[in-house]
């Protein structure tokens, strides 16, 4: 039986008192997505998701809630994603993010591949229940 290794990844949907949703755009790739990145092994999920989000955007967070968790397939890559709150900090860009916009939940359809608008659209719905989904690196899958 083949070894199944995956990766944990965080991102914070920081909303703004406007209810809109903070996107970087990755300087790798171009794609529009909330910020974020893969766990370090020592860390705990709350370290990560500031660390991560500080990193990218300059904006010290406090996470408010866990919104959904989602799987990359093909990649094996489970990310945890929470609604986030600014308290510190000011926009700027890094070695990984070149741009940032403040968008609405239709806005970032717009921008972002599916399977990452779903995730600020998620967290922008404030869902009573997590929604928990897989996708193809694109694509939500049913």
């Amino acid at each position: 039986m083949p070894e199944s290794r995956h990766s944990v990844s965080v991102a914070g949907v920081v909303v703004d008192d406007q209810g809109r949703a903070l996107l970087i755009q990755r300087r790798d790739n171009g794609h529009w997505e909330a910020p974020g990145g893969i766990l370090e092994q020592d860390e705990d999920i709350i370290t990560g998701l500031r660390r991560e989000v500080q990193e990218e955007t300059g904006l010290e967070v406090t996470p408010i809630a866990l919104t959904g968790v989602y799987k990359n397939m093909p990649r094996g890559i489970v990310a945890l994603v929470f609604r986030c709150r600014a308290e510190a900090g000011s926009l700027r860009e890094s070695d990984e993010t070149s741009d940032f916009r403040w968008v609405t939940a239709e806005q970032v359809a717009e921008l972002a591949d599916e399977a990452f608008a779903i995730r600020v659209q998620d967290a922008l719905a404030t869902p009573s229940t997590v929604p928990i989904r897989q996708h193809d690196g694109l694509h939500v899958l049913d």
